[in-house]
């Protein structure tokens, strides 16, 4: 009997997500079949089923049949909030990244409700696609909102938000683009403030040392609706904390 070749260990990455169960509900599944193939985008893959492998930057005007500015979102869940404000924003091409079918499904279902044509889901890691799907500076806008806090000291290598996180989104936005983050966790809310607060490139928009009032913590973005997610947070008495970097170049 001819021996077999063991098996290829898979390089497990440190993500800074928990993958769940990729059951769909009927409601979902029809979703997806009615709409995945307008607005889901096929990418290559890793060697992980959320990983994004080396690719070339993808032509995203091609992509939405339009010259727009991007935006991008990391972790859009359900839409909840993502279809709310690429509603505000006609004007723009949003890309989303997000690793759950079911929330996909969910978008999906609501952006074919609310009639939205101007978002593209990419089914991945959001990490790997700043890094191999865009070419440098051409984002104006990142959305980072309630992002896994992973609590546990020994957990926090987990944490999306770091000083090479910070480098790459910088590398990514335009000169003067924005990143507007919010968290529902104290400890989270300052981990981000000590990381980005002294990120080179970054500067946060509402801190001003002559000015007391601007402490550096955002007022809450308008644009963004209080979501279940949220809703949950609020009712066990957790603070929601706004924050919004903006890029500059090393000379400013």
């Amino acid at each position: 009997m001819q021996n077999q070749s063991p098996k290829r260990r898979v390089h497990r990455e440190v993500v800074s997500f928990v993958r769940r169960s990729a059951r769909m509900n009927e409601s979902q599944t029809k979703a997806w079949e009615n709409h995945h193939e307008r607005w889901v985008l096929r990418v290559a893959q890793g060697e992980t089923e959320t990983s994004i492998a080396p690719q070339d930057p993808v032509d995203w005007a091609a992509v939405f049949g339009r010259e727009a500015p991007l935006i991008v979102e990391i972790g859009s869940g359900a839409g909840e909030s993502l279809v709310a404000m690429a509603k505000q924003h006609p004007e723009a091409n949003i890309i989303a990244f997000e690793v759950f079918q079911p929330a996909v499904a969910s978008t999906l279902s609501r952006m074919a409700r609310e009639g939205v044509d101007n978002i593209r889901i990419v089914m991945g890691n959001g990490e790997q696609g700043l890094t191999h799907l865009f070419a440098p500076a051409p984002i104006s806008e990142l959305w980072l909102f309630f992002a896994d806090p992973w609590h546990k000291v020994r957990h926090h290598k987990r944490r999306l938000v770091s000083a090479d996180f910070a480098q790459l989104v910088r590398s990514r936005l335009v000169d003067g683009g924005l990143w507007r983050l919010a968290t529902d966790w104290d400890d989270y809310a300052e981990w981000m403030r000590e990381v980005l607060d002294h990120a080179p490139g970054l500067v946060n928009a509402h801190l001003d040392p002559a000015d007391p009032e601007n402490t550096g913590w955002a007022p809450r973005l308008e644009m963004r609706p209080v979501t279940k997610y949220e809703r949950k947070g609020l009712a066990a008495g957790r603070t929601i904390h706004d924050l919004t970097y903006r890029t500059v170049r090393d000379d400013d």
